[in-house]
């Protein structure tokens, strides 16, 4: 059988699984939807975004230089690596699970779906849905910290990351993009790639203090004979906190700006002419590349985004060999 199909049936099976739980949270967020909470929605969700994710990587690698922040550089970094390698390059692939904005227009529930969807932006993800990658980025990048903090007597700081996490997780299905289900998946996946990073990060301090040369590697004394002044823990706390913040302002300004990305649209009469149910005129960010993506017999004429030309390629070597 063809891998495609069986991935998309993966997809299908947990649409159809929890349709009724996952519009029944649609409708809870649609409820409440007004301008205030879409702005602070987008506030949220930036932390996911790949706009500071990215960057705090970058951070965490700077963290490993300075030895008393090595754990938690590892930390991030590891979780982060693992993060992103479960949830973009095994498991997304493997479900194929295609975006809420995408399949529930072929549905019942399309038009009030399409309101609030409408209503919070109408924002356009160019990869697949489950899990969501967002709220994976936010709970391992939230776990790895809290227990670095936890482990150093903050307690009550080490709160601040989760709590952060879950309202990051909250704006994916508030803004529309992700079904509640998705969601869930990346709280497990987060939580799970925070934890393991975390005692990972300590596996590889306890490397660095066994091999001597590792251990001496210290940036802190760099910038001491730069500055000639000792680093105390509340500047190093202020400067770390500073930089997260200005990874943040990066990763939500661009955000600001009114979004006008057009979804893939369902097309009912193509559906019923080829046969099959799910045909859509694909506009939106996730183009495909010609080369990677050559024109489907098919559809001459028609190019379609990585998603759906994934989806319907699937599907016709399946209809092929019946």
């Amino acid at each position: 059988m063809n891998p495609i199909l069986i991935a998309a049936t993966l997809g299908d099976k947990i649409d159809s699984t929890f349709f009724g739980f996952d519009i029944w949270v649609f409708k809870f967020f649609g409820g409440i939807q007004n301008g205030f909470l879409t702005t602070v929605a987008k506030i949220f969700t930036s932390f996911g975004d790949e706009n500071f994710v990215i960057p705090m990587a970058v951070l965490a690698v700077v963290l490993c230089f300075f030895k008393k922040t090595r754990k938690l550089g590892f930390s991030m970094l590891f979780a982060i690596a693992i993060g992103t390698i479960v949830t973009n390059v095994i498991v997304k692939p493997a479900v194929l699970r295609v975006r809420p904005y995408n399949t529930l227009q072929a549905t019942s529930a399309w038009a009030e779906y399409s309101k609030w969807y409408i209503g919070a932006g109408a924002l356009s993800e160019s990869d697949y849905s489950f899990p969501s990658g967002h709220t994976t980025a936010a709970f391992e990048l939230a776990v790895s910290v809290a227990l670095c903090l936890r482990e150093k007597g903050k307690k009550k700081l080490s709160w601040i990351p989760p709590v952060i996490a879950i309202c990051t997780m909250g704006s994916r299905v508030y803004l529309m993009v992700h079904y509640a289900s998705d969601v869930i998946g990346g709280l497990i996946v987060g939580t799970i790639s925070g934890v393991l990073a975390f005692y990972l990060a300590k596996l590889a301090c306890m490397i660095f203090e066994k091999v001597k040369f590792l251990d001496n590697i210290d940036a802190e004394k760099v910038v001491k004979k730069i500055t000639k002044k000792d680093i105390s823990p509340k500047a190093g706390t202020a400067t770390i906190l500073a930089a997260t913040f200005i990874i943040f302002l990066i990763a939500f300004v661009p955000s600001l700006s009114s979004s006008d990305k057009p979804r893939c649209d369902y097309n009912a009469e193509l559906s019923q002419q080829y046969g099959i149910e799910t045909e859509y005129n694909c506009y939106n960010e996730a183009k495909t590349d010609e080369k990677k993506y050559p024109e489907l017999q098919e559809y001459k004429g028609k190019h379609f985004c990585k998603i759906h030309y994934k989806q319907l390629s699937g599907q016709k070597s399946i209809l092929k060999r019946l």
